[in-house]
């Protein structure tokens, strides 16, 4: 009796096994996705410093929507001019996707927000022109640099 029971549980730990799978999706990489910021960012903040985001539009694959725009995602600062001695351009990067309650790791390519350069010593170094601030509800794209599934 004790080996029925052992092999029944043993069976349904399996089907959900493939339930759950069946249900994974993947987002090919290239994929754009858009946000839209939920906090403020300020090319003064130190490198490694999170920002919340949401998807600004449904994220499709073959017709069928796997992320829903409004689905939380962060990001965190790759570089900026925080550090006087390495003053960076401001730039940006997605780190995870809020999906069913857990967070899913991302990898996208970074992404610069803002103006130009102002002076061409600025544009030889990598320099921009005063702060920028990133302000609550900018659009940002980024693209996938490796496929993700959810």
């Amino acid at each position: 009796m004790t080996q029925h029971k052992f092999i029944t549980v043993i069976a349904a730990v399996c089907a959900c096994f493939v339930a759950s799978s069946l249900n994974a999706a993947t987002i090919p990489a290239g994929t754009t996705l858009t946000v839209s910021t939920a906090s403020s960012v300020s090319s003064q903040d130190p490198v490694g410093r999170t920002f919340a985001a949401q998807l600004d539009q449904d994220v499709a694959v073959k017709g069928n929507v796997l992320l829903k725009a409004g689905t939380k995602a962060f990001g965190k600062i790759k570089s900026s001019r925080a550090n006087a001695r390495k003053s960076e351009p401001l730039t940006l990067e997605l780190t995870s996707i809020s999906v069913n309650g857990r967070d899913v790791a991302v990898k996208t390519n970074s992404f610069q927000p803002g103006s130009s350069p102002r002076t061409g010593r600025q544009a030889r170094h990598g320099h921009t022109a005063g702060t920028l601030v990133v302000s609550p509800g900018t659009k940002l794209q980024f693209q996938l640099a490796q496929a993700a599934t959810f």
